[in-house]
């Protein structure tokens, strides 16, 4: 499916334009990384002085959501670079807006939603991760 036939969907001015995109999302996201590592580590180092007990400390049980909210935020961000930096390949080789199940195009709107998306709507519903 990475043939040159695929480039033939974006004009080059298009082309750019979605690496532009891709390129200011992932320095977002990348931001966005750098921020909740920081936090992360804010919350770590503020109770790492501190005993706390987690079962009975009122404070606690807050504690540790903090910190996993925290991590699970920081690992939806991590994902997400993973796929902006995929879909960059994928513009590179030409495959950017082909459906990775049937090879058909993405339509635009779900690629302006979804800039990472590698599959078409109805591939998307029939085959959930």
């Amino acid at each position: 499916m990475s043939d040159s036939s695929d480039d033939a969907a974006f004009s080059s001015a298009e082309r750019e334009a979605i690496r532009e995109r891709l390129a200011a999302e992932r320095a977002e996201t990348s931001a966005r990384i750098a921020a909740l590592n920081r936090e992360f580590e804010a919350i770590v180092a503020s109770h790492a002085l501190v005993a706390v007990d987690d079962e009975h400390d009122p404070e606690g049980s807050s504690t540790a959501f903090e910190r996993a909210h925290t991590a699970a935020l920081l690992t939806q961000a991590r994902d997400h670079l993973i796929a902006l930096d995929e879909a960059l390949e994928r513009l590179d080789r030409g495959g950017y807006g082909r459906c990775a199940v049937c090879g058909e195009p993405i339509p635009a709107e779900r690629l302006e939603a979804r800039p990472t998306a590698t599959t078409c709507v109805r591939c998307a519903t029939a085959h959930p991760r």
